[in-house]
């Protein structure tokens, strides 16, 4: 986002601001934000409207009400009688709803209504909604975020914000987006500065077609782009970065910000209802390839970085950043080259995940809740780093009672991997003794030299050579732990 500060045009000097798109501004991307840059950060106040209308028939596309709150700043209580879905939820669809023909807040699936207490916005055709904040102050600039695919292309649109919401009112905020959607080509664009085909990583996925067979890659430039991104339903699609270090997507997202609904639980079970609390989720997807780019949350709490739901997901040099669940991963998903930071259960799904010389760090606790269930094969770890960065000790994970199931079929396998300040148990708690967890040649980080695992939990197992050398070699194939897809 802050990249497209390059491309602000400025008001006239009296007016000390200046704004993106510029005043008069034609080419204007349909998934665009609206920034306001001031000399100095500014306050925004605590209500007032934001409208923006279609110059064209007067009509007001969008409007945003500052005095309705973002979202809940607190985790709120259920009643002890809702389940799981006991339908499995319906993900097809002929169109895609939007915030142009769908009220925000309809419920899917067998969901209530969401309640219209905080702002709601339909992303990725999601229509239950997600809670956002319509005004974020980053530096001196000011980001206003119309509601999802409101805009429309070959339209002129006029921006009018109320007395007393910025320090300083633009005198006249009009542009004119471009004349035509880009053509479904085999790559699109995404920049923050307006220059590539759209602003924001959802403006590009929600062009593509439901389950499309046409391989199409996604080039995301340098920047920050801070935003929810939910799609479902994708296929055939790589989205390429521009290096972890400088294409981050991120948002404040979290369980509490965006909970499940009131009436039913979401969980990693196929079928299940769809989560909302992921700042990045793929969802129903199948055939993906995300290269080089950073997925974060800004919260903590059950707060994903990125949201895998879906088969053949591969993710080569992608830095993932969380809380609780940082990754969680259902399906088959393969890592290679990447990063994860998170807290406790860093990485949590029904599998099946296999990771390659990657890199995980957590604050202490365990590292994965690997949730499978045979014939599906869990987590298996081959090269890979695992770190606590504070005093607390880090472990490989659990697989303890939740809500009616021990996983007796979980599974993590870790070869030739590295560790730092791990417990000496390896994993803190597994719930049956058919747990499936298995080590082989861990050695110290900072040493080089075999770890001490006469202390490992009494359901795990030590692989040695000779005698485990085939499971090791099957092991040590992606195909075998991902249902025969080689990555």
């Amino acid at each position: 986002m802050m990249a497209a500060l390059a491309g602000l045009a400025a008001c006239s000097p009296a007016e000390k601001v200046s704004l993106f798109p510029a005043n008069g501004a034609k080419g204007v991307d349909v998934d665009t934000h609206l920034i306001l840059t001031f000399s100095e950060a500014p306050t925004v106040g605590a209500q007032g409207w934001i409208r923006i209308y279609d110059v064209g028939n007067g009509e007001c596309v969008d409007s945003l009400d500052l005095s309705v709150p973002a979202g809940p700043t607190e985790s709120r209580t259920y009643a002890p009688d809702i389940d799981y879905t006991k339908v499995p939820y319906d993900y097809s669809r002929t169109e895609v709803p939007t915030n142009r023909n769908t009220v925000p807040g309809t419920p899917s699936g067998t969901a209530e209504p969401t309640p219209p207490e905080y702002q709601l916005t339909i992303i990725g055709g999601f229509t239950d909604a997600f809670h956002f904040h319509p005004v974020l102050v980053r530096g001196t600039s000011a980001v206003i975020y119309p509601h999802n695919n409101v805009l429309e292309y070959g339209h002129r649109y006029q921006v009018e914000i109320e007395e007393g919401i910025f320090p300083v009112k633009p005198k006249k905020w009009t542009f004119t987006t471009s004349a035509e959607p880009p053509s479904l080509r085999d790559t699109l664009v995404v920049d923050a500065s307006g220059a590539g085909d759209f602003c924001t990583l959802q403006g590009a996925l929600d062009l593509i077609p439901d389950f499309s067979l046409t391989p199409v890659v996604i080039k995301v430039m340098p920047g920050d782009y801070e935003e929810i991104v939910y799609v479902r339903n994708k296929a055939n699609i790589t989205i390429l970065g521009s290096g972890a270090d400088v294409t981050r997507v991120h948002y404040a997202n979290n369980e509490v910000f965006n909970p499940h609904p009131l009436t039913v639980k979401t969980n990693e079970r196929a079928g299940t209802f769809p989560q909302r609390r992921a700042a990045v989720a793929f969802d129903h997807c199948n055939d993906l390839v995300l290269r080089d780019i950073t997925f974060a949350t800004d919260l903590l709490g059950q707060a994903e970085g990125l949201f895998l739901c879906g088969d053949r997901i591969a993710l080569y040099g992608v830095h993932i950043i969380g809380d609780g669940d940082a990754l969680q991963a259902n399906g088959t998903i393969y890592l290679e080259g990447c990063e994860i930071d998170g807290g406790g259960d860093t990485i949590l799904g029904r599998g099946s995940l296999f990771a390659y010389r990657s890199a995980f760090r957590n604050r202490g606790g365990p590292f994965t809740w690997v949730r499978n269930f045979k014939p599906a094969h869990g987590d298996v770890f081959v090269e890979c780093t695992f770190e606590s960065t504070t005093d607390i000790p880090a472990d490989y994970g659990r697989s303890v009672f939740n809500h009616g199931s021990t996983y007796p079929d979980a599974e993590m396998v870790l070869l030739d991997c590295r560790v730092r300040n791990l417990h000496p148990l390896g994993w803190s708690a597994l719930g049956e003794p058919t747990v499936n967890m298995l080590e082989y040649n861990t050695l110290d980080m900072d040493t080089g030299n075999p770890v001490d695992v006469s202390g490992r939990h009494k359901y795990s197992r030590q692989l040695t050579l000779p005698r485990d050398a085939a499971l090791i070699a099957s092991y040590c194939s992606p195909s075998f732990v991902l249902n025969g897809w080689e990555p």
